[in-house]
């Protein structure tokens, strides 16, 4: 199934070549390194304009305690992230985006999962996120993948004033 991927030693994302759009090959998740920050950084332009991680945000938390970070790569480079926090209790989805050019592939799936098996193997209680509550692709990924809404936090997305949906899946 194009969703699942091919762990490598430990359950850990294997590395390998980038993934060609129309492969339909398992995509590769790899971890997510500091050469990597300025690609994160364009993504997060791209998708996320005004309220987009400054370069010296993602490498602060690449860097920090318990956090996890994952991409996907294709023949353009960096094309998906996503990553979690754990703070020995609960862990936290802290982000996840694939870029324009590689919407509509499962790759979000992919990293979604990612992050819960890492999650599982931290023996995580539950794993919670914030979405956009105008963001119905990615409310409809959360759910299919066992996620509930818990409450709305109102102006949650700033500079926009955007509220958000925290959601929860207990592991």
């Amino acid at each position: 199934m194009a969703d699942e991927l091919a762990p490598g030693p430990a359950g850990e994302p294997t590395a390998g070549a980038p993934l060609a759009p129309a492969s339909g090959a398992v995509p590769v998740v790899r971890p997510l390194t500091p050469a990597d920050v300025p690609a994160v950084a364009a993504l997060e332009r791209e998708l996320f304009e005004r309220s987009a991680w400054p370069e010296v945000m993602i490498r602060e938390e690449l860097d920090a305690f318990g956090r996890y970070y994952v991409g996907i790569d294709d023949e353009a480079g960096l094309a998906a992230y996503a990553g979690s926090w754990f703070d020995g209790d609960v862990s936290q989805v802290m982000t996840l985006a694939v870029s324009t050019r590689a919407q509509h592939r499962g790759w979000g799936r992919a990293l979604l999962r990612t992050l819960l098996d890492r999650a599982r193997s931290d023996r995580a209680q539950a794993v919670f996120l914030e979405v956009r509550v105008d963001n119905e692709p990615a409310i409809a990924l959360y759910r299919s993948e066992g996620f509930e809404i818990l409450t709305r936090r109102r102006r949650y997305y700033q500079p926009e004033d955007v509220d958000a949906w925290t959601m929860r899946l207990e592991l």
